[in-house]
């Protein structure tokens, strides 16, 4: 149960004055759904940071005026001057005593502006001035008001995200009046921090952020958001960690192996393991024979070698008489990663499964028997591996690949498969060492930071897109050597079937010029058709394979050399680089063509020049952090990985140590939250919506 205290924040925002049933759905669609699903709350709108602000503090005369510098300046009405033609603007000429200035409103109907600005009064105006024929002029003045109304002019103005319905002034009102709903809550900061962080309250932080008296106060290094920020990082860490520690309270299950079918597979490996490679299966193998729970994040980069590390995990689980799963988003992963590792697992004796959406009937029944009765040691498949029709023997281990591509429900659906499942979780899309900490900060934490011997470096060249023809003619050269080429084609806005439009229409121009020798893969297809292009193009049967972005993760051709991306600008840079990581998988030079298409903004600049001077995952992933924000690094909105309302990884990551630090020192001291600032916390908690963690405080 949420402390009643808090109620009112969490009431429907239809409660606030000014909220009927047109302005709701603006703001339904402006802060999304509650995370119940319902309408937007109190809270949604007293958690909708501004991003700028206004500021109307300059009160100069006429004669003092800048152009383009808002100002708010003090006129009498000199006269108006109707428009002659229905396109021409409405003007009225104003005073003061140092010179005289025109208001103009187009589209403007004649009897309001009379009452707006009548003849002979006084009125404040605000906006941004401009020259025009030598005098100023000001363009739909933001504000006309009377003494009255300049009294109660904000002298900084909040600015908000929008959407179409609503302004900044609506939404800075319905903020302040979810800011009357606050009740008095008592201080969860440590109170020497907040003294020598120079912040103020939780409501005064906030308070400056919806009535700013500077633009200071709204900014992402001011002092209030900064606060705010550190409590939702707070909160975050706290709810993390006491996942955590519920986790290896909860009793685990020791698995140890003897080595005897590990020492067969890496027996059989072509290459030696990289020292990071070692390094990770010491720590897994530790975690598996401790009595608590593992939940561990295995990071590396393309072509790193993650899955060795996963079958080797493997093979400890089955060594001690258990089973092991490994779970990939697409059933081109699942597959790419059964033809990996049936050879290695083959001579290590070890019996693997498939099961993905796609096995039906007979063949899906068998399987399901032969997993039940301990006949298979290591399933591999897709979300089909969480149906509640599938029973393992005795699971020890789940293996969770491209984590971010998965909710925490789904990772812990396929861990309770089995008692106390061990759990390690595999990304190849590196992740900045802060993002590590809020959004996996509940796991222990591997990096395969070397590359495997062998591997010959990508060369990264950009090209125009008007350079098109010169492109196709050294792909030519290129297949006559017999090299293979990706042609992966762009992402058109968040639309599929444009994505695959566009790869359509590649496919189709370059199959006239190189006929026979190109192939087509995209997510529309059936998966029977998929994987006869892929292994049509993985046999050499076809030396180009034109593909959306469905070929980002998962197919593996040593003998692909040549990877093309077509208006490169439009993707993210870990995108590329998961892209890029298709070719330098063989002993062959590898290259990687970025074409782009002007105009090129600055951002997609950074990024391209970023792909040209490193292929070091973690280097491109802080660098991709700096240029989008966490939300995008992570796809946390598709993920379940958290959103923030306030923290910003880019400005605040320094923070997140902090935060982490603290909690560590608040647990160890007061484990059940039941001490003064323990109970204070717990409302940060459901302030911030981490009430799972409350949940688990509660039950011990």
């Amino acid at each position: 149960m949420r402390d009643s205290r808090l109620d009112p924040l969490f009431a429907d925002a239809t409660a606030l004055p000014g909220v009927g049933p047109k302005v709701a759905k603006a703001l339904a669609r402006l802060l999304g759904a509650s995370p119940a699903g319902g309408a937007p709350r109190v809270i949604d709108a007293l958690f909708h940071a501004p991003t700028g602000a206004i500021d109307r503090r300059a009160r100069p005369t006429i004669a003092e005026l800048v152009p383009g510098e808002i100002a708010t300046v003090e006129v009498v009405v000199e006269r108006h001057q109707p428009p002659r033609s229905p396109r021409a603007p409405y003007r009225v000429v104003v005073a003061d005593g140092t010179g005289a200035m025109t208001l103009v409103f187009f589209k403007a109907q004649g009897p309001y502006i009379e009452r707006l600005l009548p003849l002979g009064e006084t009125r404040w105006v605000s906006g941004a001035p401009e020259l025009f024929d030598g005098m100023f002029q000001m363009v739909h003045p933001a504000h006309v008001l009377d003494a009255e109304g300049v009294a109660k002019l904000p002298p900084v103005e909040p600015t908000y995200p929008l959407v179409e319905g609503l302004t900044h002034n609506l939404v800075a009102r319905i903020a302040r009046a979810a800011f009357e709903r606050l009740p008095r809550l008592p201080e969860w900061q440590d109170g020497a921090f907040l003294a020598r962080r120079g912040f103020a309250s939780f409501a005064a932080s906030l308070n400056a952020l919806h009535r700013p008296t500077t633009p200071g106060d709204v900014s992402a290094d001011g002092p209030a958001l900064t606060r705010l920020a550190y409590d939702e990082l707070l909160a975050n860490q706290l709810a993390l960690q006491l996942v955590r520690a519920h986790m290896k309270r909860g009793s685990g299950r020791a698995t140890a192996g003897d080595g005897r079918i590990a020492e067969r597979i890496t027996a059989a490996l072509p290459f030696r393991l990289t020292g990071a490679q070692a390094r990770a299966l010491e720590a897994i193998r530790a975690d598996l024979a401790a009595p608590t729970r593992m939940l561990r994040l295995l990071q590396g980069d393309v072509g790193s070698g993650k899955t060795v590390v996963a079958l080797l995990a493997a093979a400890t689980a089955v060594e001690a008489g258990r089973q092991a799963a490994l779970m990939a988003p697409t059933e081109i992963l699942a597959r790419q990663h059964l033809a990996t590792l049936e050879p290695l697992a083959a001579a290590g004796g070890l019996t693997v499964a498939l099961l993905t959406g796609r096995e039906k009937g007979r063949e899906r029944t068998r399987t399901l028997e032969r997993l039940a009765a301990g006949e298979i040691d290591l399933l591999v498949g897709t979300h089909a591996l969480f149906q509640d029709d599938v029973a393992f023997r005795d699971l020890a281990l789940a293996i969770v690949d491209e984590q971010h591509k998965f909710g925490v429900r789904q990772r812990l659906a396929l861990a309770s498969k089995g008692a106390a499942v061990d759990v390690l979780v595999m990304t190849a899309t590196p992740i900045p060492r802060t993002l590590v900490l809020t959004s996996f900060g509940d796991m222990d934490h591997s990096a395969l930071d070397e590359k495997p011997p062998g591997r010959t470096p990508i060369e990264t060249r950009l090209f125009n897109l008007d350079r098109l023809d010169e492109i196709i003619a050294a792909i030519g050269r290129a297949i006559g050597a017999g090299a293979r080429v990706y042609w992966v084609c762009p992402l058109v806005e968040q639309s599929e079937t444009l994505d695959v439009a566009a790869a359509e229409d590649r496919f189709a121009s370059l199959a006239e010029i190189f006929p026979g020798r190109v192939g087509l893969v995209h997510g529309k297809m059936k998966g029977a058709e998929k994987d006869a292009a892929v292994a049509a193009f993985v046999e050499g049967r076809t030396s180009i394979l034109v593909a959306t972005t469905v070929i980002e993760v998962g197919v593996n051709v040593p003998e692909a050399t040549v990877m093309v991306i077509e208006h490169a600008e439009r993707f993210g840079l870990a995108q590329l680089h998961q892209l890029r990581g298709r070719v330098g998988r063989g002993a062959e030079r590898s290259m990687c063509l970025l074409l782009w298409k002007e105009p090129l903004g600055e951002t997609a600049k950074q990024r391209l020049e970023t792909m040209k001077a490193t292929d070091d995952g973690f280097v491109i992933a802080e660098k991709d952090l700096e240029l989008r924000g966490e939300g995008e690094v992570l796809g946390a909105r598709q993920s379940g990985a958290p959103v923030f309302r306030f923290a910003r990884m880019e400005r605040h990551a320094e923070l997140v140590r902090v935060a982490h630090d603290d909690v560590g020192l608040v647990l160890a001291r007061d484990p059940s939250l039941t001490g003064e600032r323990g109970g204070a916390l717990r409302l940060l908690l459901h302030l911030f919506e981490r009430d799972a963690a409350v949940r688990l405080l509660r039950a011990g």
